[in-house]
């Protein structure tokens, strides 16, 4: 098996040598970079080894950003300190990872599921690199990309005024009352953009503060509000969400 080793931390690197050369000497270590852009410019220039250990914060970036770069089509065992929680995505996806320090027992049980899936392993999506790159980083999205037609553009989310669901797609309203659909789920959306500027009001809208022309009152000590660019007169506050809400205008 060849692998490749990318990680900039010397200690971890030499541990995570070592602990491959005791558990299986037909392991052959190919290379080890430390970079986003040495990784990047020897996977562009060499065949792709059988299985990548991948620390997922290196000394130039988030090493996320090789996927923009290389299309990579092997599987790939992430490395990590950060906690289990953030990264929970990576399992449903066919992914393992090991924490840092990384124990003998857990890379031998990694090393075991490859073996088992081999190729047959599938890359996550970008949605899912969105998801844990905010958890890690506490980065929200800036921007979105769709589509239109033949067209492909970006919208700032400093642009958007409101999500919402319809007929179980995602639709972005921008300030120019423009609307555009898009691959997310309006639940993807609201765990991927800033809370502070956006708000869940209930099933099917997820407004910024700007889109607010006016907040009324409406019956059982809901509320009912008018949107910027929007036709609905019927927009409600969920129950659960009018105290959230208030606090979130305050």
């Amino acid at each position: 098996m060849k692998v490749l080793i990318i990680e900039d931390e010397t200690h971890a690197l030499l541990h995570l040598e070592n602990l491959l050369n005791s558990i299986d000497k037909s392991i052959v270590i190919e290379n080890k970079f430390d970079t986003i852009r040495k990784s990047v410019e020897w996977l562009t220039t060499h065949p792709h080894p059988d299985l990548i250990f991948l620390d997922i914060q290196l000394a130039d970036g988030i090493s996320f950003q090789i996927f923009e770069q290389v299309e990579i089509n092997v599987p790939i065992i992430f490395t990590t300190a950060y906690n289990e929680y953030a990264l929970q995505a990576f399992k449903v996806n066919s992914i393992d990872y090991l924490l840092k320090p990384i124990d003998a027992e857990e890379l031998s049980k990694s090393l075991a599921k490859y073996r088992r899936i081999n190729q047959k392993i599938e890359i996550p999506d970008k949605k899912v690199f969105d998801k844990v790159l905010q958890l890690l980083t506490n980065q929200y999205k800036t921007r979105f990309l769709i589509k239109f037609g033949s067209q492909i553009k970006t919208v700032s989310i400093h642009e958007i005024y409101y999500f919402f669901s319809m007929e179980k797609l995602t639709f972005l309203q921008t300030n120019e009352n423009a609307s555009y659909s898009l691959d997310y789920s309006l639940d993807e959306v609201e765990s991927l953009i800033d809370p502070q500027k956006y708000f869940r009001i209930n099933r099917k809208y997820l407004i910024s503060i700007d889109s607010i022309i006016n907040i009324s009152v409406y019956s059982n000590s809901r509320l009912k509000l008018k949107l910027k660019n929007c036709s609905n007169d019927e927009i409600i506050v969920s129950r659960e969400k009018v105290n959230e809400l208030k606090k979130w205008l305050d």
